[in-house]
């Protein structure tokens, strides 16, 4: 592993390399903040991947991905003096320190929950009108509707028990029950939010990421599902064709294999 001063010399080469490439190279030339940013969404989704797959290997690879972009970002917001890789530095630096009295003030706390509950209390003194305000519009509804959570629950708006929150789960899913039963598609709609975003929140409570928690279904459900096609291909079976009870059978199998 590299030493602190080993450390800041691969960051500053990696700084001249960005300078090289932003005046020799066509591509690095054209960017801008705007058309980098799809790129970076992409990237972030890539490190999140290999972090599920715990793939440490590819995690560093990532995290060197995303740190040159934040890097590009830098290099661009300095060239038209707005803000460059020092300044962006300061400011986490004073944000962090600002946010954490336990640890560079007199402010005594028990534990992360304290932690969290102070922090968005400093975010509202920092002038933000509302605790959701840092919840980005963009975030995809499933982590959209955990951030939502866990922001009021730093301001002590949350239940006390998980079985609270587990009668509510039972709740909207009855209520989903019955417009299911009246049949208004707009009802149901509104319903299976509620049920999803009760579900959300009773993660919370159990200590589990119901993003990741989806994500691992879904590649177990993928390995699943390729397990089988690759068992009725070596039947010359077509999928299509099987019934379901047949299917089944692969299936099954398929539970051996990636449980």
């Amino acid at each position: 592993m590299h030493t602190r001063e080993q450390q800041l010399a691969s960051f500053n080469k990696l700084l001249d390399v960005m300078d090289e490439l932003r005046e020799k190279c066509p591509w690095d030339k054209k960017q801008t903040l705007e058309s980098l940013r799809h790129l970076t969404i992409e990237e972030t989704y890539e490190l999140a991947d290999a972090i599920l797959e715990d793939d440490k290997q590819e995690i560093k690879k990532e995290l060197g991905d995303l740190l040159l972009h934040i890097v590009f970002y830098a290099k661009i917001g300095a060239e038209t003096n707005d803000f460059d890789i020092g300044t962006i530095c300061d400011t986490i630096v004073e944000k962090l320190i600002h946010r954490h009295p336990h640890i560079y003030g007199d402010v005594k706390v028990q534990d992360e929950e304290e932690v969290k509950k102070n922090w968005e209390k400093l975010k509202l003194k920092e002038g933000k009108k509302s605790v959701l305000e840092g919840v980005p519009n963009s975030l995809p509804a499933l982590v959209k509707a955990n951030r939502i959570q866990d922001k009021v629950a730093g301001v002590g708006f949350d239940w006390e028990e998980p079985q609270q929150v587990w009668e509510k789960v039972q709740e909207e899913l009855s209520e989903l029950n019955e417009e299911i039963k009246n049949g208004n598609k707009d009802n149901i709609e509104s319903e299976f939010g509620d049920v999803l975003f009760s579900m959300v929140n009773y993660a919370r409570f159990i200590g589990v990421n119901p993003e990741n928690a989806l994500e691992r279904t879904n590649k177990k459900f993928t390995n699943r599902f390729q397990f089988l096609e690759a068992a009725a291909k070596k039947e010359n079976k077509q999928l299509s064709e099987m019934t379901l009870a047949e299917m089944d059978v692969f299936w099954e199998q398929s539970k051996t294999e990636f449980k």
